[in-house]
């Protein structure tokens, strides 16, 4: 008792303690000082009843003990504050809580860990993404060393670039200098400026300003007659069927600012857009306005303005004319002279010429150059971004893109799969001579605008590349482009199935031989293979010799258009075929005839008597009857017709395509190295 009292006489409220059981495990002496206090209670009670707090507590009177009357031990002071409930089960059930929020708090830091790498790993795609597009088009230029995309102001003060990008601006405003002759006019339109990297030019650091021509409203017509494709295939054709001829080209440089206008057109510029040496060279500051744009009045065609391209075009045909040069009435893209053996087509700027004596050659770039500045490649390697190799003395020229798949496939930052595909579209087996043929129908979700613009991006990039040289390419576009306009997420899948293909086989190579000219057409159609109910039209047109079954060459069309209406039999969708086929004969042969190629009738094969019957009146079209369509052993046509599985593509790819190995050989018997100067091109706007 008197220890108690002792003890509740050195009680402070500042310095309280908690005494739990665990503490009498700990500290043994702890255990027997409470024992004593027990026992000593049980025989006088205290005079002083306390009231016993929620949670006891000692307080001592210093850091190191508590001392009591008498023989009392020391109670050195715990560092353990004791729940309410210390009971065994009470402690599981702490732990667990906090094992449970420990696991809680890792976890959710591991989520956010996995999304932030997500986040991270999204933003750099979408970056690599948009430096890609960047280089492929004309955009910001790219520093290889930060990553930067660095816009055309940023390059004229860059410490690194500045003087570089300065004198390449200086440039193109000297080229400019004839439309601005010191008048200011206050029209608000609009210039833009942007740089671009080429590294096959002279001048591999480009700048070019360009007019807003959105904001200009020309009354006249703006349309330039150009060569097609198809005119272009045929015209490389007619090069290695001619005896003793060659191929060359020709580039004309600042084709678009050479023409006067007769109407001027106006605009400004930032003083601070335009290069110091400009600056003072015209002595810009004393024509500026107090807000520092400088107006100038443009006398001769410029970049971005919308006639600039029929102003040239009608001033170089008026100069080609007077050298005995003119223009087909049927080809307007085709050009001939009236007494010289040569002829050219013509793509805005880009000249394509075949020629078999040099002295006409010479006449041609001789008058040329007396109007522009030209370069002149006599060895035609590149044409339309398309690469040529010639083979005069096989009688063969070879086709490939090499470059722009590469670039294509760079641009939709595809994966290359382990395993090689060899069907470009997924493929559907057929069942003949089933009674009922049901319509299939997409029923997978909507892929949103997004994915809408994407389909479309592959369909574009990579349609010149199947039209130049990949025909195997021309049916599965084909399909994706008619379900672009309300994609799926099948159509997604399609889409990410035909690059995988594209990544994966070898570098497409159309070889045209030596041959008579003579058209021969291959026709064919797949009867409702295709959603909706809907039949495909295919065909096969090449150039051959005049025999009843001509042997094949490289196409020059490709005939892979789904029908519009609805077929009710397989014969009615193999007409429909032999129309499509034949229509597209005629202008072919317009354009052969117009080149000095005369045409015999034109053979068109099917593999349907039906259809045949119908189109040669053997057969009167009442008495039609529906067969199935099966693939015929020589009709070409049947292969764009529909969507078939892989064996037969490695089996069809052999005879459309050249393998890449003959290319590759060819070019290293003429010395020249497997690879072509490539180019790099960015836009700063």
């Amino acid at each position: 008792m008197q220890t108690l009292e002792q003890i509740q006489e050195q009680l402070r409220p500042g310095n309280k303690m908690q005494i739990e059981r665990g503490l009498e495990r700990r500290i043994p002496r702890v255990q027997n000082i409470m024992q004593q206090l027990t026992d000593r209670a049980q025989q006088q009670p205290p005079r002083v009843q306390f009231e016993e707090p929620k949670r006891r507590e000692v307080a001592a009177h210093s850091d190191d003990c508590c001392v009591a009357a008498g023989a009392a031990p020391i109670i050195r002071k715990s560092k353990y504050v004791a729940p309410e409930e210390d009971s065994i089960a009470a402690r599981l059930k702490a732990q667990r809580a906090a094992n449970n929020s420990v696991n809680a708090r890792q976890a959710s830091a591991t989520k956010v860990s996995a999304a932030a790498d997500k986040s991270i790993a999204e933003r750099l795609l979408r970056r690599k993404r948009q430096i890609v597009n960047c280089i492929e088009r004309a955009f910001p230029v790219l520093d290889p060393e930060t990553g930067q995309l660095l816009e055309y102001r940023q390059l004229l003060r860059h410490p690194k670039y500045k003087d570089a990008w300065n004198i390449s601006a200086a440039n193109e405003f000297g080229r400019l200098a004839q439309g601005i002759k010191g008048r200011v006019i206050r029209q608000q339109i609009q210039s833009n400026s942007y740089a671009k990297v080429q590294t096959e030019k002279e001048e591999p650091n480009q700048t070019r300003a360009i007019f807003g021509g959105n904001l200009i409203h020309y009354p006249d017509d703006v349309g330039t007659p150009t060569a097609d494709l198809l005119l272009i295939k045929i015209f490389l054709n007619s090069v290695i069927s001619t005896k003793g001829a060659r191929f060359a080209t020709a580039d004309l440089s600042n084709f678009y600012l050479c023409t006067p206008m007769p109407r001027p057109e106006f605009g400004r510029v930032k003083l601070s857009d335009i290069p110091e040496e400009i600056i003072e060279e015209y002595k810009l500051r004393e024509i500026a306005t107090a807000d520092e744009w400088v107006y100038f009045r443009a006398d001769k065609t410029h970049y971005g303005l919308p006639q600039a391209g029929s102003l040239s075009h009608d001033l170089l045909e008026k100069r080609l004319n007077k050298e005995g040069y003119y223009k087909s009435l049927i080809a307007p893209g085709l050009w001939k002279h009236k007494t010289r053996d040569i002829q050219f087509v013509l793509v805005v700027d880009d000249f394509g010429i075949k020629y078999t004596k040099k002295n006409d050659l010479d006449h041609l770039i001789k008058l040329l150059k007396s109007h522009y500045d030209v370069s002149v490649d006599l060895d035609g390697k590149e044409f339309v971004k398309i690469e040529l190799d010639w083979d005069y003395d096989k009688g063969e020229v070879h086709l490939s893109m090499e470059p722009y798949l590469r670039k294509a496939l760079r641009q939709f930052d595809n994966l290359v799969p382990k395993k090689r595909r060899d069907s470009p579209y997924p493929h559907v087996e057929s069942k003949y001579g089933a009674k009922e043929q049901f319509a299939e129908y997409d029923t997978s979700p909507a892929v949103g605008k997004e994915g809408q613009t994407y389909i479309q991006k592959v369909n574009g990039k990579f349609l010149w590349y199947a039209r130049g040289v990949d025909p195997t390419a021309v049916v599965p576009l084909s399909a994706l482009a008619s379900q672009q306009s309300k994609p799926t997420q099948n159509t997604m899948d399609k889409s990410q199935h035909f690059l995988d293909y594209m990544a994966t086989q070898e570098p497409a190579v159309l070889t045209y031989r030596k041959s008579d000219m003579i058209l021969a057409v291959h026709s064919d159609a797949g009867y409702l293979n295709e959603e909706d109910a809907r039949s495909r039209a295919g065909g096969h047109h090449f150039l051959s010799e005049d025999v009843p079954l001509p042997p094949n060459n490289g196409a020059i069309h490709n005939v892979a258009e789904i029908i519009k209406a609805v077929m009710s039999s397989a014969a009615e969708a193999e007409t429909g075929g032999l129309y499509i086929n034949a229509r597209k004969a005629v202008e072919e042969r317009n354009l052969l005839e117009e080149m000095g190629h005369k045409q015999p009738p034109t053979p068109i094969q099917t593999d349907n008597s039906t259809a045949e019957g119908i189109v040669n009146n053997r057969v009167q079209p009442k008495r039609t009857k529906a067969m199935d369509m099966r693939p015929g052993t020589t009709n070409r046509g049947d292969y764009f017709t529909k969507h078939h599985p892989a064996s037969h593509h490695r089996n069809m790819r052999a005879e459309i395509l050249t393998p890449y190995k003959v290319l590759m050989d060819l070019r290293k018997r003429q010395g020249m190295s497997g690879g072509r100067a490539t180019s790099a091109t960015a836009r700063v706007c």
